[in-house]
C-alpha cells in the first residue's frame, strides 16, 4: 500500500489532499465520499446515523468517523449475512482486491450463479455504508473492518481460514524457506522474499497444486481435510509422524509456535475449490405460510383477543384502584405482589408481568411518588376509560410497538446477578421495537390469513442481522421474536398466528394486500460490478435497512385506520343482565360502564369469558349498602337492568341484609357499639369470639371496646352481625371506594438503539454543512506574501496541515479591504460565539465598523462577520478565485 493510500483512514483533523483527477482511482475513503452525490451521502447517513452526531465539519472528518471502531462495529452488526460474508471475504483477499477475486472467493471455482447474481447487491450495501471503497478493480475494506474480520490466532475468522504463506513464514529462517522450495520441487532463490512468492505462486496455481497433492500420502490428505474448514491450527509433537512430516517439509503446514502448526490460506482455498465460506448464503431463508385461515376468522379471533386485552387492563387497574402494591426500594414489584396480581387476573405470572408492563408503557399506571411509594393508576387512565373501545386498543397497541421495556426478561438476572422485577429498572432492550416491527412485517408479507413458523421467522432474523443472531438460536433477538408472536396474539394484533386487517393497518400496510417483504421496500437494489448493472430477478432481496421513520402524523393516521377497522368487530356493550334463581346474574356480553360499575360492588365475579357470571352474597349486598345504596335502590336497579324478573331469593337476600344493616352502630371512643336491643349486646358479650375486642358495657345499649373502629367493624362482621359505622354526629357513614391516583405522569420513553434515524430535513441540512466545510478545507490557497516572516510561516503551516489561517489584525483588515476593491475571494478562519471554529470561503463586499459583510460561498448567502472573530485570512489561488 502506498503512503497516499494508507493515509486515507488515519484519524486526525482536516485534510489537505487535493481532489483526485476525474477518472482516477480514489486514494482514500474521503476522496471516495467526495465523489459521491447527495443522494448517496444521504443513504450513508441514514444507514449510519451515528456519523452525524454531531455533524462533521467536512468529508475528511466524516471518513475518519466512519472508520472508528465503535461506528464500524455498529455498521457490521446491521449487515445481513451475505453482506457480512462479502466483507469477511474481502478481509482475507489481497488488498486492494479486484471484483473478480472477490467473486471467486464467494462463488468458488464452479462459479455459483446465485452467488454471482447476488454479489453486486452485497457490494453495493458495503459501499453505501462506507465499509468498502474504491473502484471495481481496487476494492478496499476500511481498515478497522479488516482488523475486526481478518483471521488471527486470537480472533479466528468466520471463514475458518488461517494466515497467508507470507504471514505464516514471518520470522522463519531463510535457509528453512529454501528447504521448503526444494522439497516442493521448486528452484531455490537468492532471498527469502522471492522464495515466499514462489511458494505462494505454487499454492495458488490450481494445476501444479493438484499435481503436488496427488503425490501426497492418503494419511496426509486426511490431516488436511480435518483443517480445511477451520480452525486451521493443529498441535504436533517435537517428532511429528510421517504424514505430518510430509506436509511440513513442503510448506503445506507451517509452524506458528512451538508445537503448533497452521494450514496456509492459499492451501485451504485450493482444497475448498476457491470458496472462502463452507456455506455461502446469498438469499434470505424464506418465510412460508404454515397454515392459512380465512381472513374473516383471523379478524374475528383477533378482535376477541383485543376485547379481552382491554378487559384485562381494566381489571388490573380496578384491582389497584385504591392504591396498588408497594414499590421495592430498588424499584419494581416484589415476587409476592406479582403472584397476587397473577391470581387476581387468573393468568400465569409471566403473562401478568406483560399486562403490568403494557399498562405502564401506555402511561396508565405509575408510582405515586409518596414516601411509602405505591403503584396506582394515573389521571390518564380515567381519560382512557372514556374513549371508545377501539381507540383504547390502539393506545395499547402503539405503546407496545414502540416500547423498549421487555416483559419477557422479568424473572431473569442482570449483569450483577440481581433478579429483574416487573416495573423495575433494567428491563429496557433497545432491539425490541425493531424486532417487533420486523416480525410483524414478515407476517404482513404472507398471504392474508397466513401464519408462519416461529423457527422460520427466527432464522430470517438471524440472516438479516448476522452478527447479532449468529451466536445461538436462543439469543436475545430470537427470544424477543418469540415473545412478539405471543404478545401480538394476546393484544389482538394477530389472530391464530396470522396478521389481522387492523394489524396490517397499524403497521402501515394496506389491508387486503401483502406488504413488501423487506423493510427497505420492493426490490430495487443496484447490481453489477460497481453498481452499473440492474438486477431484474425478483428472488433477490434488497439490502435490509432500517425502515424510514414514520412521522407522528403518519403514526396517528395508521392507528386511526386500525381503530376504524377494529371497531365493527368488537362486541357492543349491553345494558342488561339475566338474573337467575340461584342468586347469580349472567352478563351475556360486555356491559356498559355504569351497569358494570354497580354490579362490581353489588356482586362478586364468579367466572369470566364470553359471558360473565356474577354471584350475590350477603357480603356483596352489604358492600353496596355501605356505599350508600338503599334496599329499594338496589331492587329498582336490578328491575331496570334485568331481562328476567328479580328472583324471590335475591329480593329476600337484599331485604334481609338491609334489615340488619346498621342495627349495630360503631363509633370512635376508642370504639363503641350501641344498639337499641340490649339482648343483641348480651349475645355479643357472651360470644367467645369477641374476647379479642375486649368489650365492656357502659350502658344497657352501649358497649365500649379497646380496638379501633375498623377492627371492631370487621370483628363483628366475622361473627355474623351487620354493623354500620357512624359519625360523631350519630349519622351512618357511607363508605365509598376511594380511587387513588398518581400525580400526572408521562409514559416511559423508549431507550433507542443508538442515535435515531435522521429525517429528510436534517439530512439535507447536514449534507449542506458537510459540503460547505469540505469546500473551505480543500480550496487551494495562495502562499502568504506578508512581510512578517512569522506570520508567513504560520500561514504556510496552516496550508500544510489544514488548520485555521493565522494573521495579525492589521493584515486581516488590509487583506479584507483589498479584496473589496478587487472583488477577490478569501479563505478565512472564524470562531463563533460558542467557541466553535470553522473555515469559510468569502467574497468581501463591505468592511466597516469592525464588521465585514461578504458573500459566504460555503453557506451560499450574504453574511456579516465581526472582524475580531476572524483568526486569519489567505487569498485563494488564481484558478479558484
Amino acid at each position: 500500500m502506498s503512503v497516499q493510500e494508507q493515509s486515507s483512514e488515519e484519524p486526525g483533523g482536516a485534510s489537505t489532499e487535493e481532489p483526485a483527477p476525474a477518472g482516477a482511482h480514489p486514494r482514500s475513503l474521503a476522496e471516495d465520499l467526495r465523489a459521491r452525490d447527495d443522494s448517496s451521502l444521504s443513504a450513508l447517513l441514514r444507514a449510519r446515523p451515528d456519523l452525524i452526531t454531531p455533524v462533521p465539519t467536512d468529508l475528511t472528518q466524516l471518513a475518519t468517523r466512519a472508520g472508528t471502531r465503535a461506528s464500524v462495529i455498529r455498521a457490521l452488526e446491521r449487515l445481513d449475512r451475505f453482506a457480512l460474508q462479502t466483507a469477511e471475504a474481502l478481509a482475507v483477499a489481497p488488498e486492494p482486491a479486484p471484483y473478480g477475486t472477490l467473486r471467486d472467493l464467494l462463488a468458488g471455482d464452479a462459479g455459483d450463479p446465485v452467488v454471482v447474481e447476488a454479489l453486486p447487491r452485497a457490494v453495493a450495501v458495503l459501499r453505501e455504508q462506507a465499509l468498502v471503497w474504491g473502484s471495481d478493480d481496487r476494492l478496499r475494506l476500511v481498515r478497522t473492518a479488516r482488523e475486526l474480520l481478518a483471521p488471527s490466532p486470537q480472533h479466528p475468522s468466520p471463514t475458518g481460514l488461517g494466515p497467508t504463506v507470507a504471514e505464516a513464514t514471518t520470522g522463519m529462517s531463510p535457509g528453512r524457506i529454501q528447504e521448503l522450495l526444494t522439497t516442493a520441487g521448486l528452484p531455490t532463490t537468492h532471498d527469502a522474499v522471492s522464495a515466499v512468492e514462489s511458494l505462494t505462486e505454487l499454492f495458488t496455481d490450481r494445476t501444479r497444486m493438484s499435481a503436488l497433492l496427488d503425490s501426497a500420502p492418503p494419511e496426509s490428505l486426511e490431516v488436511l481435510s480435518r483443517l480445511v474448514w477451520g480452525p486451521p491450527y493443529g498441535q504436533v509433537t517435537a517428532d511429528p509422524a510421517a504424514r505430518l512430516r510430509w506436509l511440513l517439509d513442503r510448506g503445506l503446514l507451517l509452524p506458528t509456535a512451538p508445537g503448533t502448526v497452521v494450514l496456509p490460506r492459499e492451501v485451504a482455498l485450493h482444497l475448498r475449490a476457491g470458496r472462502a465460506h463452507q456455506k455461502t448464503e446469498p438469499l434470505p431463508p424464506p418465510v412460508e405460510p404454515v397454515s392459512v385461515h380465512r381472513p374473516q376468522v383471523v379478524d374475528s379471533t383477533a378482535a376477541g383477543q383485543a376485547y379481552t386485552a382491554l378487559a384485562t387492563v381494566e381489571e388490573l387497574l380496578k384491582d389497584w384502584d385504591e392504591g396498588g402494591p408497594s414499590a421495592l426500594r430498588a424499584g419494581g414489584l416484589s415476587v409476592r405482589d406479582l403472584k397476587r396480581t397473577a391470581v387476581a387476573l387468573d393468568v400465569p405470572e409471566p403473562v401478568a408481568a406483560f399486562w403490568v408492563e403494557l399498562a405502564y408503557a401506555a402511561g396508565l399506571l405509575a408510582p405515586d411518588g409518596e414516601a411509602d411509594e405505591r403503584y396506582a393508576a394515573t389521571p390518564a387512565y380515567d381519560e382512557w376509560l372514556e374513549l371508545p373501545a377501539a381507540e383504547r386498543w390502539t393506545r395499547l397497541a402503539t405503546a407496545w410497538l414502540s416500547a423498549t421495556r421487555t416483559a419477557g426478561v422479568v424473572g431473569g438476572r442482570d449483569t450483577k446477578e440481581r433478579t429483574l422485577a416487573a416495573l423495575g429498572p433494567g428491563l429496557d432492550r433497545s432491539a425490541a421495537p425493531e424486532v417487533r416491527h420486523r416480525v410483524l412485517s414478515l407476517l404482513a408479507a404472507l398471504p392474508e390469513g397466513g401464519s408462519a413458523s416461529p423457527d422460520a421467522l427466527v432464522a430470517r432474523l438471524h440472516w438479516e442481522r448476522a452478527l447479532r443472531g449468529a451466536a445461538s438460536s436462543d439469543d436475545l433477538r430470537s427470544r424477543i421474536a418469540r415473545w412478539t408472536l405471543t404478545e401480538a396474539e394476546s393484544l389482538g394484533i394477530t389472530g391464530r398466528g396470522a396478521l389481522s386487517a387492523h394489524g396490517r393497518a397499524l403497521m402501515g400496510a394496506p389491508p387486503g394486500a401483502a406488504a413488501p417483504e423487506s423493510a427497505g421496500g420492493p426490490a430495487s437494489a443496484a447490481g453489477g460490478p460497481g453498481d452499473k448493472l440492474p438486477v431484474h430477478h425478483r428472488h433477490l432481496h434488497p439490502p435490509v435497512s432500517p425502515p424510514e421513520p414514520r412521522s407522528p402524523a403518519e403514526l396517528a393516521s395508521a392507528a386511526a385506520l386500525a381503530g376504524r377497522l377494529l371497531a365493527p368487530l368488537l362486541p357492543e356493550p349491553l345494558d342488561h343482565v339475566l338474573l337467575q334463581a340461584d342468586l347469580t346474574a349472567v352478563a351475556p356480553g360486555p356491559l356498559r360502564r355504569p351497569l358494570a360499575d354497580v354490579l362490581d360492588v353489588l356482586a362478586d365475579v364468579e367466572s369470566k369469558g364470553g359471558a360473565t357470571v356474577y354471584r350475590f352474597t350477603p357480603g356483596s349486598v352489604r358492600r353496596a349498602l355501605d356505599a350508600g345504596r338503599s334496599a329499594s335502590d338496589l331492587q329498582a336497579f336490578l328491575t331496570a337492568h334485568s331481562r328476567t324478573p328479580v328472583p324471590q331469593p335475591l329480593a329476600y337476600l337484599i331485604d334481609d341484609v338491609a334489615r340488619r344493616h346498621g342495627h349495630l352502630r360503631i363509633g370512635a371512643a376508642s370504639a363503641y357499639v350501641r344498639c337499641d336491643d340490649d339482648a343483641v349486646l348480651n349475645e355479643i358479650i357472651a360470644d367467645k369470639r369477641a374476647q379479642g375486642l375486649r368489650l365492656r358495657r357502659l350502658a344497657p345499649t352501649v358497649l365500649a371496646a379497646q380496638a379501633d373502629p375498623a377492627t371492631l367493624l370487621e370483628g363483628l362482621r366475622a361473627m355474623g352481625f351487620a354493623p354500620a359505622a357512624e359519625s360523631a354526629e350519630g349519622d351512618v357513614l357511607i363508605t365509598r371506594a376511594h380511587a387513588h391516583r398518581t400525580p400526572p405522569r408521562t409514559a416511559p420513553e423508549p431507550v433507542p438503539d443508538g442515535p435515531p434515524a435522521p429525517d429528510t430535513t436534517l439530512l439535507g441540512a447536514a449534507i449542506r454543512a458537510i459540503r460547505a466545510g469540505d469546500l473551505a478545507s480543500t480550496t487551494p490557497r495562495k502562499p502568504s506574501s506578508s512581510g512578517s516572516a512569522g506570520s508567513a510561516g504560520a500561514s504556510a503551516g496552516a496550508e500544510r496541515n489544514g488548520a485555521l489561517p493565522r494573521t495579525t489584525s492589521a493584515e486581516t483588515l488590509a487583506t479584507m479591504q483589498a479584496a473589496v476593491l478587487t472583488g477577490g475571494t478569501l479563505w478565512i478562519g472564524y470562531v463563533n460565539a460558542e467557541g466553535a471554529a470553522s473555515q469559510r470561503v468569502i467574497a468581501p463586499v463591505r468592511v466597516e465598523g469592525g464588521f465585514v459583510t461578504a458573500y459566504d460561498h460555503t453557506a451560499d448567502e450574504v453574511r456579516t462577520y465581526p472582524l475580531h472573530r476572524v483568526t486569519g485570512v489567505a487569498e485563494l489561488a488564481d484558478d479558484q478565485a
